[in-house]
């Protein structure tokens, strides 16, 4: 049974692949595969970052409905 992907878990991931494709010491193809690979984690941490961010944006009122919270810039 595979563990459910966190943030932190993808956000390494993806600094490790980065190391790798940096060092310069894998071919081509595997190059191409963990470029691949980093991208769709980007978008797991995207999408994970964007539920958080609607999560924080609302507020429970006493009664247990949800306000929106906007901040003023």
């Amino acid at each position: 049974m595979e563990k459910e992907q966190t943030f932190e878990s993808a956000l390494e991931n993806v600094e490790q692949i980065l190391k790798e494709l940096e060092s310069g010491e894998i071919d081509l193809d595997k190059a191409i595969d963990k470029y691949t690979e980093a991208m769709k984690l980007i978008k797991f941490c995207n999408e994970k970052l964007a539920s958080a961010t609607e999560k924080v944006n609302k507020i429970l009122n006493e009664d247990g409905t949800l306000t929106e919270f906007n901040v003023e810039e």
